[in-house]
């Protein structure tokens, strides 16, 4: 099966709640940054609706769910968030049950891959690196890599050039509607996983191609 006219020769893969449970460092850091400020840090589930549209979107939601959230105060708590997620980034992380099958079996098949996150450069490759799964991706777009995040296409169709492959060629594969309205406005193809965050939405409200438990689940999709 084939999720378009074409052979699928690019997949795309969200980063947090996708191939990797990384809210227990964010949550971390989070509460690390609110108590240095003074306020009263969030629960591990709270932070977690809050994760997906990258770190700016993070640290505001944790300002304004405790009060205020103006310029100023998010300019000041985006600095101190980042100096905490660098000291914990990776520490607590794991990777998905299935999610290491997948990529060895796409790679085997020659199917390029990209890691497409909304999250910092400064913390994305270092984190690929420490749970040992960077060498799988031929490209990766962060959050500030471009001038637009997810849900954005722009994300999805520069991997896309970095991989030298068209975007009808292209599958996305996230946890999130930003994923699938990144998706949807490129022109390709979407997967979601029902484990991941999905910001409090469920996910199989969300429009898309298909929901996967498991990303071995995908395999049978690609041609």
């Amino acid at each position: 099966m084939t999720l378009s006219h074409r052979p699928i020769r690019a997949v795309l893969f969200d980063l947090d709640g996708t191939l990797l449970d990384s809210i227990p460092d964010l949550a971390e850091a989070c509460q690390r940054m609110m108590a240095e400020l003074g306020r009263t840090p969030h629960s591990v589930e709270t932070i977690r609706g809050f994760v997906g549209k990258g770190m700016l979107n993070l640290v505001r939601r944790c300002l304004a769910e405790s009060g205020s959230a103006e310029a100023d105060e998010v300019a000041a708590a985006v600095d101190v968030f980042r100096r905490h997620y660098a000291e914990v980034n990776g520490a607590r992380t794991t990777i998905y049950a299935g999610v290491v099958p997948a990529l060895d079996a796409l790679r085997e098949a020659g199917v390029a891959m990209a890691c497409v996150t909304n999250k910092p450069t400064a913390f994305t490759a270092p984190l690929l690196e420490r749970m040992g799964i960077a060498g799988y991706f031929d490209a990766t777009v962060s959050g500030d890599t471009l001038a637009e995040k997810k849900p954005h296409p722009a994300p999805l169709v520069h991997a896309c050039a970095l991989l030298g492959a068209e975007v009808a060629e292209a599958l996305m594969i996230g946890d999130s509607a930003n994923d699938a309205e990144a998706a949807r406005a490129a022109g390709m193809p979407v997967l979601l996983v029902t484990y991941g965050y999905s910001e409090g939405k469920p996910v199989d409200s969300i429009d898309c191609d298909g929901l996967l438990s498991s990303l071995v689940d995908a395999l049978p999709r690609i041609r």
